[in-house]
């Protein structure tokens, strides 16, 4: 489907005519069609505006149109059904054969999008539930108003195997790539995030045990904190150490665990995704080239993006 001239354009072949001059002269002098002329000039007298008519389909049109509660109503109530799985219930249903990326799109301009945001189904519990209502409308409230003292501290799993899961590759063709089956090694990276910086990040050769812990809240964490600091957790039984508690009460800082099954309330998490994502991309197989592809990565950590991290799970402000 052709564009349309634009309006300003249209409108000064409108006035070019009116001033006397003729509808092929106009055409001449714009560079335009004579028939564009005169039939702008015959839209201008009989409609009042130069304005071009709508282009496509009036909304509301198609053979999906009949069906539209249909779909919406069938994705709300089944969100994560795929868009071959619709097709085939609407096809079940109403006899409508539509291809799937049809609906792909009837439902983007409905507003839907993309997502899923995977919670632990012990959430729904009422002794869950009533703790993170807690957190949320209680202490999170106050900790917007002192972000720079919060420390939010977990580890995640890294090893010598990681690769990127999918690439692009020709139509009917399979995309093969190779990574350690056997022949690899599984360490914890550990870290805190604070609104300004990934603070004392550190590799474990293997899981994170309690002497583990230990040893990394004594030498690691500890030396970066200040006085009235407050590390956030969950509540893993190797976080629940009297010797790593009083530590921190050396320092003048303390623990607060999360509620249970809260991963979602713990916003390094997503630096956490970040990491992974880059180490996929360094394909390190070798301790040595894992612990410098971690270091190279935290150094990608600038102030504003840590904040970011905070205000998206409710923890600053502005």
């Amino acid at each position: 489907m052709g564009h349309c001239y634009s309006l300003d354009l249209r409108v000064r072949v409108a006035d070019f005519v009116e001033a006397g001059h003729s509808c092929r002269a106009a055409a001449r002098h714009f560079d335009v069609s004579d028939s564009f002329a005169i039939k702008l000039v015959r839209r201008t007298r009989h409609l009042g505006s130069p304005a071009p008519a709508r282009q496509g389909r009036p909304p509301g049109g198609g053979k999906l149109a009949p069906y539209e509660a249909f779909l919406i109503q069938t994705v709300e109530a089944k969100p994560a059904i795929t868009m071959p799985e619709l097709a085939a219930r609407l096809r079940e249903e109403h006899r409508i054969v539509a291809a799937p990326a049809m609906l792909s799109r009837l439902l983007c301009r409905r507003g839907f999008s993309y997502k899923k945001c995977l919670m632990a189904a012990e959430c729904a519990r009422a002794d869950v539930r009533d703790e993170r209502r807690v957190w949320r409308v209680q202490r999170q409230v106050r900790m917007r108003e002192q972000p720079h003292r919060l420390v939010f501290l977990d580890e995640t799993y890294v090893n010598t195997k990681m690769t990127r899961l999918r690439g692009r590759s020709r139509k009917g063709q399979r995309l093969r790539a190779s990574a350690p089956f056997g022949d690899w090694k599984t360490h914890t990276f550990v870290a805190g995030l604070r609104c300004h910086e990934l603070s004392a990040p550190w590799v474990i050769d293997g899981p994170i045990t309690r002497s583990a812990f230990d040893i990394y809240i004594e030498t690691q964490l500890a030396p970066t904190l200040r006085k009235g600091d407050v590390v956030i957790l969950d509540n893993l039984a190797v976080h629940k150490s009297e010797r790593a508690a009083e530590c921190l009460k050396r320092q003048g800082a303390w623990f607060l665990f999360l509620p249970a099954h809260s991963p979602d309330l713990n916003p390094i998490e997503q630096a956490f995704a970040k990491i992974k994502a880059h180490l996929r991309k360094a394909e390190a197989r070798t301790f040595d080239a894992l612990w410098q592809a971690i270091g190279d990565i935290c150094n990608l950590f600038e102030p504003h993006e840590c904040w970011n991290f905070l205000k998206a799970a409710g923890y600053a402000s502005v």
